[in-house]
């Protein structure tokens, strides 16, 4: 059942948007996956600038990173636990990772027009940024409200995400010019 009550079913494709942007799911691992995928469209930008190649980097990376997060995670579960790695372990730390693959999809998007010519491709990679710092400061502001957090503190908490998105344009300026 839908939030308002209505009987209506959300679709997958529409919730999993809504984890990518961080307006559902795990906040920490969208913020995570976020400034993974900021941070690995940074260094290959240093070396790479054509959008499709770009988008290929930053969508195996996350998906690599989020494997290898998986992997370490149900490892750990497994010693604490002092039993073996069941399926039904695997789906549940996937779903609650999920934020880490999923957050690389704005930039990817982004990167993507680029490369079928919709968007010039300096355009492309500034708009992927440019997305990597919403996702943060829609990240930053649900935080703020599941904490109940209100005036300085929340600012503070959305400005933190923002900083660490700018830091990363920043990190990519410096290392292109």
């Amino acid at each position: 059942m839908d939030p308002a009550g209505t009987g209506n079913q959300a679709s997958p494709a529409r919730g999993l948007t809504r984890v990518a942007l961080a307006i559902e799911g795990d906040v920490a691992s969208t913020v995570y996956g976020t400034v993974v995928a900021m941070a690995t469209l940074t260094a290959a930008f240093a070396t790479e600038s054509h959008p499709a190649k770009l988008a290929l980097i930053v969508a195996t990376s996350a998906a690599v990173l989020w494997l290898a997060h998986l992997h370490a995670h149900l490892l750990g579960e497994s010693l604490d636990s002092g039993r073996r790695i069941a399926a039904a372990d695997v789906v549940r730390v996937a779903r609650a990772q999920a934020g880490i693959l999923l957050s690389a999809v704005p930039a990817t998007v982004c990167l993507c027009l680029g490369a079928a010519g919709v968007l010039r491709e300096h355009t492309a990679v500034a708009l992927a940024f440019a997305a990597g710092v919403v996702v943060l400061t829609i990240a930053g502001v649900r935080y703020a409200r599941l904490e109940r957090l209100d005036g300085a503190a929340r600012l503070v908490v959305i400005a933190v995400n923002v900083a660490l998105g700018l830091l990363i344009v920043l990190l990519k300026a410096a290392v292109t010019h």
